[in-house]
């Protein structure tokens, strides 16, 4: 995985203008406070609370069995709380009945009517809403132009595509202009290639039309690359919030850690620090691992020192560096194309993972099996987890 954001930002002159979720004074248009849901004496959901602001594309992201499509459920009203309340602009939806919470879901087989044409499906939800026909079919022909679904108005799901049908599910949730659009693991059933252009073109609708969406996935990319923040769940429980870059970069366990991209870990005690850095020892390096000092981690603590694959150099010739510099042995090499994985025995035992990239395409790789390297890494690329 790659260590960026990858959410698409097609108005750079805006990306230094602050976010709604670092504005003290923003008011949540979505708030879900203390949520809780319990199966017997099993408790599924343990006092999820979130606030989620007007336009984001917010992701709840985590293994299946952690909770996260139970929440969306409670959202959308298929599912009760054993606790807590829901409030979308202000108004709480616990107990208003689904159809009436102007919120639409977005299932993962997209439940397209198999017997009804795309405008059929697309017209079915503001015909119940009994909306004049006027309205409906000025809907209609924007949300047709809106997922280019013009010349496709008569064909039936079974003559469409996966990614055809994607679109017109989500057009029929648009088409009735909801507050708030849940999406269970929408690309779910779409192939590698269509899933990774439908991203980007998801991510470029809910900017168009600026509706909240909440999306449930287990797929890391999906989550990174659509987001502008997600929520890691485990056992029922939120990890972290924040946006991907502060996710990726900045984790705040050793769960999280682990669980979005690749990292290397290592088990330590805080031997020394001053304004700069804090010094860490450990069995299982060969050398001091040195950090960005930023949270004053005293001196005996036990922590745990993670450094992501693609933050690692490496070298046949010594370098000039005095810290976090180790020596080791090429143990297994992987061609990924736009990458090599390096897996590198140190003098420790300790195999330590390596990503670099293939940047010229008729170079040949000077660092082979058995070969003896040198690995090292800036300080500032240390993370430094307490939990």
């Amino acid at each position: 995985m790659q260590n960026c954001d990858m959410r698409y930002e097609p108005n750079k002159s805006q990306t230094s203008t602050i976010e709604a979720w670092q504005d003290v004074s923003a008011t949540p248009y979505i708030q879900v406070r203390n949520i809780t849901k319990t199966y017997g004496k099993s408790f599924i959901l343990k006092n999820i609370s979130l606030q989620i602001y007007k336009g984001e594309f917010f992701s709840l992201l985590g293994e299946s069995g952690c909770g996260k499509s139970t929440l969306l459920r409670i959202i959308s009203g298929l599912d009760t709380p054993t606790g807590g309340e829901i409030l979308v602009d202000g108004t709480d939806i616990v107990k208003i009945p689904p159809h009436k919470r102007q919120v639409n879901m977005m299932f993962q087989s997209y439940a397209l009517f198999p017997h009804m044409t795309v405008q059929d499906n697309i017209i079915f939800g503001l015909k119940n809403d009994k909306l004049p026909q006027k309205e409906i079919d000025d809907r209609v022909k924007e949300m047709l132009q809106l997922m280019k679904l013009n010349g496709l108005e008569d064909r039936l799901p079974s003559q469409l595509s996966g990614g055809q049908k994607q679109r017109v599910a989500l057009a029929r949730s648009l088409a009735k202009r909801p507050k708030l659009l849940l999406l269970d693991e929408p690309l779910a059933a779409l192939d590698q290639k269509l899933r990774e252009r439908t991203q980007f073109e998801l991510v470029n609708i809910q900017e168009k039309v600026g509706i909240t969406f909440i999306s449930v996935t287990h797929n890391q990319e999906e989550a990174m690359t659509m987001s502008t923040r997600i929520a890691i769940m485990c056992d029922g429980q939120i990890k972290q919030i924040g946006t991907p870059r502060n996710i990726y970069e900045f984790p705040n366990s050793t769960y999280v850690a682990k669980f979005i991209g690749d990292i290397n870990l290592f088990d330590g005690i805080v031997v020394d620090q001053d304004e700069e850095h804090i010094i860490i020892e450990s069995e299982e390096l060969d050398c001091t691992c040195y950090a960005v000092n930023t949270d004053q981690t005293p001196v005996g603590s036990r922590v745990t020192c993670a450094i992501r694959p693609e933050k690692i150099m490496l070298s046949k010739e010594k370098p000039h560096y005095n810290q976090n510099c180790m020596h080791g042995i090429i143990r297994e090499i992987a061609y990924l194309g736009d990458i090599s994985i390096y897996h590198i025995s140190i003098e420790t035992g300790k195999i330590i993972k390596v990503s670099l990239p293939n940047l010229l395409r008729l170079s040949k790789n000077n660092i082979v099996w058995d070969d003896s390297v040198y690995l090292f890494w800036r300080p500032e690329n240390s993370i430094i987890l307490t939990s």
